[in-house]
């Protein structure tokens, strides 16, 4: 499905940078900005759907410098889909030279039931991807690869276990292959899980009243998750230690807002 004329114009007004380090001062056509392509778990959440965060919407609180977010991940999509719905054309007119694109998919990949959005791991999964890293480049961006964030799953022993797959080690396959940053965002999720351990974890995801939720944050998971992706942004020198702030300092909930509404 194409994007209507309506749905381009909502994108590209969604791009306008919306988080600033506060003591920036350069104008927004001096700055860089950091593009997210990307699913649910990433994606702004609305008045709506909260609790529901997505930690694109905590990533900002962890960059300085004038280093605007702009978050194009949107619910349900997957590295196909949002490619065949004009979603990454809408981000390459907008993205400029120095520019980051962050790129994180496999949720929606996995649907072997859904042929709009299904991916094979080692074939069409990286032949998608490879669109991403492409289209960057060719705008004298940076591409990024993050694997995908893991669900809240565990064994009957308490021990966190994986659900992405072969996804992710496709993902640093291409990364490694196309020689670009991989953010390893399961292994380090995964692993962060397993610290929290069965029932804490249930404070970092959509856990409500009448909500269960093992794949979507609150505002706790989707800061945790946030730092997550800002640290390993520093550690593989995406971003410099002046591009970065709070990566040790807790980050209050009640900064995290749901605007009122939004055409996906």
């Amino acid at each position: 499905m194409s994007l209507t004329r309506r749905q381009v114009t909502v994108a590209a007004l969604a791009a306008v940078p919306v988080a600033f380090c506060a003591t920036g001062t350069a104008q927004a056509k001096e700055q860089r900005t950091l593009y997210i392509a990307g699913d649910s778990t990433a994606a702004q959440k609305y008045a709506d759907a909260a609790p529901e965060t997505g930690w694109g919407m905590a990533l900002p609180f962890f960059l300085c410098k004038d280093l605007p977010v702009a978050n194009h991940a949107v619910n349900g999509r997957s590295s196909k889909s949002f490619v065949d719905e004009g979603r990454l054309d809408v981000i390459l007119g907008l993205i400029r030279p120095g520019d980051v694109l962050l790129v994180q998919f496999a949720h929606n990949d996995e649907k072997s039931e859904d042929p709009t959005r299904y991916t094979e791991p080692w074939t069409t999964y990286q032949d998608y991807l490879r669109r991403y890293l492409d289209g960057a480049r060719a705008k004298g961006a940076r591409p990024v690869l993050a694997t995908p964030v893991e669900r809240r799953r565990f064994d009957a022993q308490g021990n966190a276990v994986t659900s992405h797959g072969e996804y992710p080690a496709a993902m640093r396959a291409l990364a490694q292959d196309e020689r670009v940053a991989l953010l390893d965002i399961q292994a380090l999720s995964l692993a962060l899980w397993q610290r929290l351990g069965v029932e804490e974890t249930k404070k970092y995801f959509n856990w409500t009243a009448t909500e269960q939720d093992n794949t979507h944050f609150n505002p706790p998971g989707a800061i945790a998750v946030a730092r997550l992706v800002a640290g390993e942004l520093l550690r593989h020198r995406v971003l410099a230690p002046r591009d970065v702030r709070r990566l040790d300092e807790r980050i209050p909930e009640s900064w995290i807002t749901w605007p009122s509404s939004a055409t996906a």
